[in-house]
């Protein structure tokens, strides 16, 4: 640190990440990794260009912190697959420009990108999820995939449970190491704040909270099928295509407690947090690879309660560490989860003590952007082609 101020690389780098979609289009923790990641590696010195499609014009944005978007317009949506014939065309001249290629898996369209154009860059993986839905499709895609897989120079995985469950990882063992994924830093809110206590004037002193996209993996309905005859205080924030399907579960269970809301500000999200007295998170598909919602919700202190799905959920919150973690689609076991949080409201204190500090030693930006930026120089060949 030289004057408060992170030190920049000598090395003039270019990386160019390449990823499905991106903000605004989609809000989801892949796109928030990647914002993470090229925004503060730019404060070391990197040049970074995020490469994506959209369903608007082909453009080009820049993003407040520096690092350009370069957007190709999608042509079709095929089995959660964007494909775009301005994206391969231009592929092998974007990838020309970059010195590291950073790959964001899954995506089967970049895989194929990748692989038609022949690039030769030194390339790293980041290996976010596995392919969950559409099992047929992905045993065809397999052959594509390990080829993909086995040009790139190093995989990263970002918790050990993924890195050591994953049935794709397996055979890349050799190539694979852990970096987990970190967030923007935020102070804890303060209870006695009114953007804070708001929410418990609104809701309760004591309410529990999901926050994040309402999609058939999160396991929302198991969540509900546990609040029946318990009816504790909750709130459901956000949208997506199981909206309806909730509210009507919400209503046949006679649920007079369960609250729903669409959108909040980034600044709200973080002021509920701090204000729920538990965050729930029900996922019970591996599709739910992370949950950066999870680190979020640590950061603001904020014990939880998730499903052991041998994914990186269980990494961020550890049983009897920083909350409680249960067996996946078992609402009686999730129900007794919440009677356990209820009950015990001393040992919830001391859950939200241990989340915040789990935030503290893991799941910081800066130790993020430290350890990619040290895998970008070890693979780092100037290009000199430019």
């Amino acid at each position: 640190m030289v004057g408060g101020k992170k030190e920049e690389s000598p090395v003039n780098m270019r990386v160019l990440h390449v990823l499905k979609t991106f903000f605004p289009d989609t809000y989801g923790g892949i796109e928030q990794v990647a914002h993470t990641l090229a925004s503060h590696t730019s404060q070391r010195g990197v040049e970074n260009r995020v490469l994506v499609l959209t369903p608007g014009k082909t453009r080009i944005d820049i993003d407040p912190s520096g690092y350009e978007i370069r957007r190709y317009h999608q042509d079709l949506y095929v089995a959660s697959t964007g494909l775009s014939a301005s994206f391969l065309l231009n592929f092998r001249k974007e990838a020309a420009w970059a010195d590291v290629m950073h790959m964001h898996f899954p995506w089967p369209f970049a895989d194929l990108s990748y692989l038609m154009t022949g690039i030769k860059k030194p390339s790293i993986l980041s290996y976010h999820s596995d392919v969950v839905s559409q099992v047929r499709l992905n045993q065809l895609y397999a052959p594509l995939r390990d080829k993909y897989f086995g040009k790139m120079q190093q995989i990263v995985a970002a918790s050990p449970g993924i890195m050591a469950s994953s049935p794709v990882l397996q055979q890349w063992q050799d190539k694979t190491q852990l970096i987990t994924y970190g967030i923007e830093h935020f102070e804890q809110g303060s209870l006695q704040d009114p953007a804070v206590s708001k929410w418990r004037d609104r809701f309760g002193e004591r309410f529990f909270l999901f926050l994040g996209a309402l999609r058939y993996y999160k396991g929302l309905h198991i969540l509900l099928e546990a609040l029946k005859g318990r009816d504790y205080p909750t709130v459901i924030v956000g949208k997506g295509d199981q909206h309806d399907a909730l509210k009507a579960q919400a209503q046949v269970l006679g649920l007079k407690n369960l609250h729903f809301i669409e959108d909040v500000t980034n600044e709200e999200k973080r002021c509920i947090m701090r204000a729920a007295y538990g965050f729930v998170f029900p996922s019970h598909l591996r599709s739910e690879a992370f949950g950066i919602v999870l680190a979020e919700a640590a950061q603001q202190g904020t014990p939880m309660i998730t499903c052991e799905i041998g994914t990186g959920t269980s990494y961020v919150n550890q049983d009897q560490e920083t909350g409680l973690v249960v067996g996946p689609n078992d609402a009686q076991g999730f129900g007794s989860a919440l009677d356990r949080f209820w009950r015990e409201r001393e040992q919830v204190k001391v859950w939200g003590e241990g989340a915040l500090a789990r935030y503290q030693t893991h799941f910081m930006a800066d130790q993020m952007a430290a350890q990619y930026m040290a895998l970008y120089q070890r693979l780092y060949r100037p290009n000199t082609s430019r």
